[in-house]
């Protein structure tokens, strides 16, 4: 085991890091942290209402849907927020890039997304 002060944001943290390697055993080991239970495997996206939208509103990034701000049929207007992305623990909103009628809405809340994926389509 190594002690080790790292700084962070100029904030120093004292830590303890053990080498593992080929050639050195560890020495005995601290019982290792219990594993966080896997998180339940979103549900289904719900299917689309049948009337796709001609305007597609996709994810700018990566992560997980935690809020939808509309429902089908909804009007909007241009900067409304329609849905939220969690992405390394902050909320992102998308936004509507026109005003339109909410058609579809092709994902649900838990559900991971990646970049450019279809959140939802409007009118």
């Amino acid at each position: 085991m190594k002690n080790l002060r790292i700084t962070v944001n100029g904030t120093a943290y004292d830590v303890q890091v053990e080498e593992l390697g080929n050639d050195s055993a560890p020495a005995a080991a601290a019982p290792a942290p219990a594993a966080k239970p896997a998180a339940p495997a979103p549900k289904a996206a719900p299917a689309a209402s049948g009337n796709e939208g001609s305007v597609k509103v996709t994810a700018p990034m990566p992560g997980t849907v935690v809020r939808i701000e509309v429902n089908n049929g909804d009007a909007v207007k241009a900067g409304q927020d329609l849905v939220f992305i969690e992405a390394m623990k902050m909320e992102t909103p998308v936004k509507a890039a026109q005003d339109g009628t909410v058609a579809s809405i092709n994902v649900q809340k838990g559900e991971a997304v990646e970049t450019g994926k279809v959140l939802l389509t409007m009118n």
